[in-house]
């Protein structure tokens, strides 16, 4: 089974800055696509960024310029920075990671508990 533990969620003013942390761990044969997502109240979960494991990224528009996507893959850790946080960007951060467990299995796609960002004066 595979775990992720994220981390670094806080409550923070407009124009601050946050980093968030997604440790996997488990068994774990091979990391492909890591990413963070993120859901508001009342709104779907939506794509922020992605990270392939090349270290080619993607970014919804929305964040695109404020928001940083990073890996260590002898840690198995993805980062999301965070800089110019606005009160829009507030919800509950979501870690996914692609892996397989064994060579053999199917690559499958592991969810994280969520961390809760507040952007708020």
């Amino acid at each position: 089974q595979v775990q992720l533990v994220e981390s670094g969620g806080n409550l923070v003013q407009p124009g601050g800055s946050l980093r968030l942390s997604c440790a996997a761990s488990g068994s774990i044969f091979s990391i492909y696509a890591m990413g963070w997502y993120r859901q508001a109240p009342g709104k779907q979960r939506e794509l922020v960024a992605t990270i392939t494991s090349g270290g080619s990224t993607n970014y919804a528009d929305s964040v695109k310029g404020r928001f940083t996507i990073s890996r260590d893959n002898a840690k198995n850790t993805v980062y999301l920075q965070m800089v110019s946080l606005k009160p829009e960007d507030t919800a509950v951060y979501y870690c996914n990671v692609e892996c397989r467990v064994k060579p053999t299995f199917p690559t499958m796609r592991y969810w994280g508990q969520g961390t809760q960002v507040t952007v708020s004066s």
